[in-house]
């Protein structure tokens, strides 16, 4: 198949899979006498594996490492369990930083009404400060 149908099978758009071919994420592929690329089965699949990943914030890095681990079926999984998680307590202190973020939203939200100027403006004076 070519990139516009592998684009429609998988939901990725022809960038995201050029980029990912650039990356060295997707192997290199066939081409035709037209120089169009042709993509099998396998692509398929390996291009869902990168998107369900990317769909859980991984990076290329840690796509990276996980490929390199699934061509070692027999190795045991303690590496990917570490990888997943060092993975979740990213996730687990960005969730903290950004209620952080709230908490200071919310309070400078509260330190003006909407009947003020905005010479008067709390928000604006506390950014000021």
């Amino acid at each position: 198949m070519k990139i516009g149908e592998l684009a429609s099978v998988t939901g990725c758009s022809i960038q995201t899979i050029r980029y990912y071919e650039k990356e060295n994420l997707l192997p290199s592929t066939q081409r035709t006498e037209g120089n169009f690329r042709l993509y099998d089965k396998a692509a398929v699949d390996l291009l869902l594996f990168i998107k369900h990943c990317r769909s859980l914030d991984l990076s290329l890095k840690e796509i990276r490492q996980l490929l390199a681990l699934k061509r070692s079926p027999g190795a045991q999984c303690d590496k990917v369990n570490r990888m997943m998680d060092a993975h979740i307590q990213q996730v687990e202190d960005r969730i903290a930083e950004l209620t952080q973020l709230r908490r200071q939203l919310k309070a400078l939200r509260r330190s003006c009404s909407s009947d003020r100027t905005v010479e008067q403006c709390g928000i604006l004076q506390n950014l000021t400060t």
